[in-house]
């Protein structure tokens, strides 16, 4: 009998856990900084996406290939006492729209938590096929 050294649904699972794990990390940092109009630089604080792709192989899960910037216009709001608002007194504001990170945060939480069920399922295969050799 050979063994195979691959535990293939484990590192598939893994692998999104982590990809999830950064993607999650992407969309707090956005949410933090939905209100940031200096970013150190003088402009706004540019949202941020992580870009997941899959890996080489047929069957090998998903990781993070960059975290890019959205090139989106920024958008413009009316707040004359603002430090940071023009002469006219708009501020501008990030390109951070707090409902779509939201739900951008709960498609990653979800996926995050389907790979969780597939590695508790595996483990309890794992289990079962340990006691049926006893």
């Amino acid at each position: 009998m050979e063994v195979n050294a691959s535990f293939g649904p484990i590192d598939i699972a893994i692998s999104g856990l982590r990809a999830q794990s950064k993607n999650m990390e992407v969309i707090s940092s956005n949410v933090a900084n939905a209100q940031t109009t200096d970013n150190g630089d003088g402009q706004p604080y540019r949202r941020l996406e992580a870009v997941l792709e899959t890996n080489s192989d047929d069957m090998g899960g998903v990781s993070l290939e960059e975290i890019v910037a959205d090139t989106s216009a920024f958008q413009k709001v009316l707040k004359p006492g603002h430090p940071d608002a023009d002469a006219e007194g708009f501020v501008t504001m990030p390109n951070v729209q707090l409902p779509i990170e939201m739900m951008n945060l709960n498609v990653a939480a979800r996926t995050y938590q389907a790979n969780t069920a597939v590695l508790k399922r595996y483990q309890d295969m794992v289990e079962t096929t340990l006691e049926l050799l006893k």
